[in-house]
């Protein structure tokens, strides 16, 4: 079988001059802490993406949804390669809850200058290109 890179968005949402993450705890980047998202699906447009993965995973609705960036994640321990799409968008309604516990410990909102440690990579390389979603108000 032949391997071919895969399509993932994640959505870095901003309430209160803070940034929401969830710490995983599914088998791809267990432990590491990322933006709500998942994999794009055939004939979606990244904004609808964008909307239900943040309604998927952590039941809150967003608005103002715009593209911020793109990397190219080559998780290697997992033999998984990514293009990853970063969006962003700002927080509109709902309360945080963990609506998939098998693949999500728990969310906190961070602010950008104090961000947790473990960083899923697709983050980490938006860090490396000095991606800052406050830049994208």
């Amino acid at each position: 079988m032949e391997k071919h890179p895969r399509v993932g968005l994640g959505v870095y949402i901003l309430k209160d001059n803070k940034v929401l993450l969830g710490k995983r705890i599914g088998e791809h980047g267990k432990g590491f802490w990322s933006a709500p998202g998942g994999h794009l699906e055939f004939g979606e447009t990244w904004e609808d993406c964008a909307t239900r993965e943040t309604l998927e995973e952590a039941g809150i609705k967003i608005k103002n949804i715009r593209f911020a960036g793109l990397t190219n994640d080559i998780h290697e321990s997992e033999d998984k390669h990514y293009i990853t799409i970063a969006m962003v968008a700002d927080y509109d309604s709902g309360e945080v809850e963990i609506m998939e516990p098998e693949k999500c410990e728990k969310w906190e909102w961070f602010f950008w200058g104090n961000l947790p440690s473990l960083l899923f990579l697709p983050m980490q390389n938006l860090l490396k290109q000095n991606f800052d979603p406050f830049a994208f108000r």
